[in-house]
């Protein structure tokens, strides 16, 4: 049985924040190693791709021709690791190994909740997500452990690297046509957001899900996650953190 401890850090420099940079890496990872249990009880890794659910924890779709699909039916403990990768050692850019169980979508309107976000997050997977052998699978994260490059670890149990969401089901409601607004009618907002709080210009962002934290965006095969200044709990307070980001998006990439 996984014990959960409680959220820990070693020292680190004080202008680094080990749980923001764990939930950073959790929502913009688009793919991660997964290792789960042969029935022999040893550890079998591969590679898929990961969306995040709205509080955060990453959904799989899952073919159950693949070996690690049926271990999972067997025993759902996994593993995941989420890389961020760059130039140099390779040790030294930051990884988030998250431990849990997988949970299999099996009414309908869970499954359908678990597609909109995979698919927004990964559009090309739409031409086999709803073949008949493939399923989409919730991780029950039990704990997070950081390692942000040398001498940079952090600790999480589940109710710190998480969201929460319990206060917020109107914003979830209308994440769909929030989304479908912003990319309709303010493509320009995205840029600008991308832009002066990820560093990343260029044009052509999706805004492919939003939580009571934060926007995520997608590029071709880039991603960045816009974190909010405050909690956002409805569509109102939603609108208000976007129209005060994009008033300081302006600020910032004013010219000097």
């Amino acid at each position: 049985m996984i014990q959960e401890p409680a959220a820990t850090t070693r020292p680190t420099p004080d202008d680094y924040d080990p749980l923001a940079e764990a939930k950073l890496l959790l929502r913009v990872g688009r793919a991660a190693s997964l290792a789960t249990l042969t029935a022999e009880g040893a550890p079998f890794a591969t590679l898929v791709n990961i969306a995040t659910a709205p509080d955060g924890a990453p959904i799989l779709l899952m073919s159950r021709l693949a070996a690690h699909t049926r271990q999972l039916e067997r025993d759902p403990r996994l593993s995941l690791l989420i890389v961020q990768t760059g130039e140099g050692d390779p040790l030294a850019h930051p990884r988030l190994t998250v431990s849990g169980r997988a949970a299999r979508a099996e009414d309908a309107d869970a499954r359908d909740r678990l597609r909109a976000r995979f698919l927004a997050r990964h559009p090309k997977s739409a031409l086999y997500a709803d073949f008949g052998d493939f399923s989409f699978w919730r991780v029950e994260v039990a704990l997070a452990h950081l390692n942000g490059g040398f001498g940079r670890t952090g600790n999480f149990n589940a109710a710190t690297i998480l969201t929460s969401v319990g206060d917020a089901d109107a914003l979830l409601a209308s994440e769909q046509g929030a989304l479908a607004h912003m990319n309709a009618d303010h493509a320009d907002a995205l840029a600008l957001y991308a832009a002066a709080f990820t560093g990343k210009s260029g044009a052509d962002w999706v805004a492919t899900g939003l939580d009571p934290e934060g926007l995520d965006l997608m590029r071709g095969d880039e991603a960045a996650r816009i974190v909010f200044p405050r909690r956002a709990q409805t569509p109102g307070e939603l609108r208000a953190v976007l129209v005060e980001l994009a008033e300081v998006a302006r600020e910032l990439l004013q010219p000097s």
